[in-house]
């Protein structure tokens, strides 16, 4: 698959479907969305969220989906980032600090591509991996 097509049919709009959540760390948002696009070579995600509290978060990264790790400015938590497409179904990220993988995120295309399955993984400093599930629809 090349560049310019990794990732392809990711790309749109996403609506969280709150009741098919489910978290091993945290809990849960009441609501949320994802937009992915494509910028030339790199894919942008924009991801927003209303937390159990009712605060609201927005987050936006980009990459090349090739599996490089780049430079990434992500504070303490993470110093790179990659981007792999593995096939038309599946698009990966992954976090690393000081050359350390952090954190794994795997999108899955499901139900013909109208749903969207994010596994999130964290690996934290004793070994363990909470892994997080999210599930959204495309929206039309």
């Amino acid at each position: 698959m090349s560049i310019a097509t990794a990732g392809e049919r990711f790309i749109g709009d996403w609506v969280l479907e709150v009741d098919r959540c489910h978290y091993e760390q945290g809990s849960p948002p009441r609501s949320g969305s994802y937009r992915i696009e494509r910028e030339g070579e790199e894919l942008v995600f924009h991801m927003k969220w209303v937390d159990v509290e009712g605060e609201i978060f927005n987050l936006s990264f980009r990459g090349i989906p090739d599996g490089e790790p780049r430079p990434y400015s992500g504070g303490e938590l993470a110093d790179h980032l990659s981007l792999d497409a593995p096939s038309p179904t599946k698009l990966n990220s992954s976090a690393y600090l000081k050359g350390v993988e952090l954190m794994i995120a795997t999108r899955t295309l499901v139900d013909g591509g109208k749903h969207m399955v994010l596994t999130q993984t964290i690996i934290l400093p004793d070994g363990s991996k909470p892994t997080n599930s999210s599930r959204y629809r495309r929206k039309i």
